[in-house]
């Protein structure tokens, strides 16, 4: 068994390519955009190596096949307990001994830049995108969401990772009648004028923009390692947003006029992407532009779901809700709802997730190998 480190434009594309005999026959893989794989890789696009560091390697057999690929990194922007680094892209075939062998080799190169740790997999970069290992809800992954064969949770626990923490996708039937007593939660909110619901508009974008900052700073700015969002890092999201934002899905409740709550979803770009074999160029953009006018897809995503402290736990969220609903159900051109993963770190969230009627879709883990075996494992701990 040969290691090549990918340093050149063949190699990358090589990286790109070896999982797609894996999947072959697998009717759920979707091929992920050769453009984002590229993206997490490229130092001038990637702030995580500004100050971390990333390799990328390919595994060749006696025959020259390509038969495994892993990513391994570390950045003092991922905050640890002890200084842990990452393995990501992990892709091997059915052989055990390869596996431990490509975690060995990252191992060693994570010790020998005083890691301590290595989790996995996951990205080099944010946890919104290619993070944790998928456990059971084997259907099309959403986009830039990880997907893999059974057998690799196997490969993970035989060399030792343990469960650093569980990641949970819950979903709902959006046609579906909502229950009971989301209805009279609805009810009650919607019955008073001090309270209004209002979905995105494109025109006001701006306005937008600064609730979604409001409504972030409040939220999540207290949580460990959550900064304060600034002004122009939310009108950048919402003008990324903008060529593939779908008004109808995109929410915002206040109280006298005061943004209290914010439900943004997206349609599920891979709905589109699964009929492109991981390019984007002229062509796929057009193609793309009449699938979307065909109404292609039939999947929305739960990009951001949030609620200030001071109305957690009130029902503002199944006023959202319901508004959303009204709108949705008489013209249904969507059939599912599908929300981000959430970390059994969080109850609160789940609980909230589970109250609104959603159920489980999918269920990813995010593992971690500690390199001192002496050392206590511990979980992520549990946000208050």
């Amino acid at each position: 068994m040969k290691k090549i480190t990918v340093n050149t434009p063949a190699l990358a594309k090589a990286f790109r390519e070896m999982p797609l005999s894996l999947y072959r026959n697998d009717p759920s893989y979707i091929r992920p955009l050769n453009k984002d794989i590229d993206q997490v890789f490229d130092p001038k696009q990637n702030k995580f190596f500004d100050d971390g560091e990333c390799e990328r390697w390919l595994f060749v057999n006696e025959h020259n096949a390509y038969v495994g690929r892993i990513a391994v990194f570390h950045s003092p922007k991922y905050v640890n307990q002890q200084p842990t680094g990452g393995i990501g892209f992990f892709e091997c075939i059915p052989n055990e001994a390869l596996a431990h062998t490509m975690f060995d080799e990252a191992k060693t190169w994570l010790q020998a830049r005083g890691m301590e740790a290595m989790d996995g997999p996951i990205n080099f970069g944010e946890r919104d995108r290619w993070w944790g290992l998928l456990l059971n809800g084997f259907e099309q992954p959403l986009y830039a969401m990880n997907y893999n064969p059974p057998y690799y949770k196997q490969y993970f626990e035989s060399y030792g990772f343990q469960v650093y923490y569980n990641q949970y996708c819950f979903g709902m039937d959006v046609n579906k009648p909502l229950s009971e007593k989301h209805m009279r939660v609805y009810s009650i909110y919607a019955n008073k004028p001090d309270f209004k619901a209002e979905h995105v508009t494109k025109k006001e974008l701006t306005r937008f923009a600064a609730d979604f900052c409001t409504i972030y700073n409040k939220a999540w700015a207290a949580h460990p390692g959550d900064k304060q969002m600034e002004m122009a890092m939310a009108q950048k999201i919402f003008a990324q947003m903008k060529p593939i934002l779908d008004e109808d899905i995109a929410w915002f409740v206040y109280y006298k006029n005061e943004p209290i709550a914010m439900w943004l979803n997206i349609p599920d770009l891979n709905q589109y992407f699964r009929h492109f074999n991981g390019r984007f160029g002229l062509l796929e953009k057009l193609k793309f532009l009449w699938l979307r006018w065909q109404g292609e897809c039939k999947r929305f995503v739960g990009v951001v779901y949030g609620v200030v402290p001071e109305w957690q736990g009130r029902g503002a969220d199944a006023y959202m809700i319901g508004e959303c609903h009204k709108i949705l159900n008489p013209n249904p051109r969507y059939d599912k709802f599908e929300m981000q993963w959430i970390g059994d770190f969080n109850p609160k969230m789940i609980n909230l997730s589970k109250g609104l009627g959603a159920t489980e879709i999918r269920h990813f883990a995010t593992f971690r190998y500690l390199f001192d075996r002496s050392k206590p494992f511990e979980r992520h701990p549990i946000l208050e």
